[in-house]
C-alpha cells in the first residue's frame, strides 16, 4: 500500500519535470534576437520589418548595422539579415545566370555558407533594376505612352544610350542585348532630365524606388525574365531560431509587396525612423491573420 501512495507524488514530480522541459522553448526565456543590416536607409528598413515581425510574435528583437552584415551573421553576432535574392546570389556566385525569382532563390540557397539558411522570399515584393524611357520612346517601340515591355528593347539594341546613378549597380545586358557602359549621374533628378531631353534612351532605377517619375515609362519585365529577380529574403543562422521565430520571419513573405515597400521607403526618405515605419506598416498588416 505504501508503494502505491509513493507512486502518486513520484508521478506528479515526473509530470512537473516533463512540463518544465516543454516550457524550455518559451520565447520569454530566449535571448534578444539581433537583425543586422547595412547602414543605408533601404537596408535599415528591411531590418525593421523583420524586427517588427519577431516582436509581433512576442520575441525580443532589435536592429543593428554593420559594414559587413553577412560576416556578422556567419560569426553568430547577428541572427537574421534581410537581403535581396539577386544581389546576394551575385555576391556569392558571380556570373550566375539565373533570372526568374524561383531560379534565383534556389541558386542563392545552394550558394549560401554552411551555417546560413534562407527563409521564404517575398514573391510580391521586389526591388529589381528597371529601365525608364519617355512615353514617345515607349510608343515608338510598339507600346503605348504609358506602358511598354522590356522585350521591345531587344529590337533597338544598337545605338542605345543608358544612364545610372553613380554607385548603383546596373545590368550589363538585357537578354541578348549587351548594353554600353552607362553614363553616370550624381542623382536621379539629373539622370531623368537627360532622358526627357533625349540625351539618354533610358535610365536605370529600381522597381521599389519611391522617386519614380510619373511622366516616364518603366519597361515591364515579363516571362522569361530578362533582368535578374531581386526579392526580399531573410537569411538566418542555422539552428538559431525556434519554429515560431522562423514562422514569424517567414510570414513577412505573404504580406509584404512592392507597393508597401515603396510607401515605406518614401516615409523613410522624408525623415521618419525606419523602425517606426516598419512597425506602423506591420500594425496595419498583422501577421498570422
Amino acid at each position: 500500500m505504501r508503494t502505491g501512495w509513493l507512486a502518486v507524488p513520484l508521478l506528479a514530480a515526473l509530470l512537473v519535470v516533463a512540463g518544465c522541459g516543454t516550457d524550455s522553448g518559451d520565447h520569454r526565456a530566449r535571448p534578444e534576437l539581433v537583425v543586422g543590416s547595412a547602414a543605408d536607409p533601404e537596408s535599415s528598413l528591411l531590418a525593421g520589418v523583420y524586427v517588427a515581425a519577431l516582436r509581433s510574435y512576442g520575441f525580443a528583437a532589435r536592429a543593428e548595422t554593420a559594414d559587413d552584415p553577412m560576416a556578422r551573421l556567419d560569426s553568430g553576432a547577428f541572427t537574421v539579415v534581410p537581403a535581396l535574392t539577386g544581389r546576394k546570389l551575385q555576391s556569392l556566385q558571380p556570373g550566375a545566370v539565373a533570372m526568374s525569382d524561383a531560379e534565383v532563390y534556389r541558386a542563392m540557397v545552394a550558394a549560401l555558407p554552411e551555417g546560413v539558411a534562407a527563409g521564404d522570399y517575398t514573391t510580391a515584393a521586389e526591388d529589381k533594376p528597371v529601365l525608364l524611357v519617355t512615353g514617345s520612346t515607349a510608343k515608338s517601340w510598339g507600346g503605348s505612352d504609358v506602358s511598354a515591355d522590356l522585350s521591345t528593347l531587344l529590337k533597338h539594341c544598337a545605338g542605345l544610350a543608358v544612364g545610372a546613378v553613380t554607385g548603383r549597380p546596373a545590368p550589363s545586358a538585357v537578354g541578348t542585348c549587351r548594353l554600353p557602359a552607362p553614363s553616370e549621374f550624381p542623382d536621379e533628378t539629373t539622370m531623368f532630365a537627360a532622358v526627357r531631353a533625349g540625351q539618354l534612351t533610358a535610365g536605370w532605377t529600381t522597381t521599389a524606388d519611391p522617386g519614380l517619375p510619373a511622366d516616364l515609362v518603366a519597361l515591364a519585365d515579363g516571362k522569361p525574365a530578362l533582368v535578374r529577380a531581386e526579392n526580399v529574403v531573410p537569411l538566418y543562422r542555422r539552428n538559431a531560431l525556434s519554429d515560431r521565430q522562423l514562422l514569424a520571419i517567414n510570414e513577412v513573405a505573404g504580406v509584404l509587396d512592392t507597393a508597401a515597400l515603396v510607401d515605406m521607403r518614401r516615409q523613410v526618405a522624408a525623415g521618419t525612423d525606419p523602425q517606426a515605419v516598419a512597425g506602423g506598416w506591420l500594425a496595419e498588416h498583422p501577421l498570422g491573420r
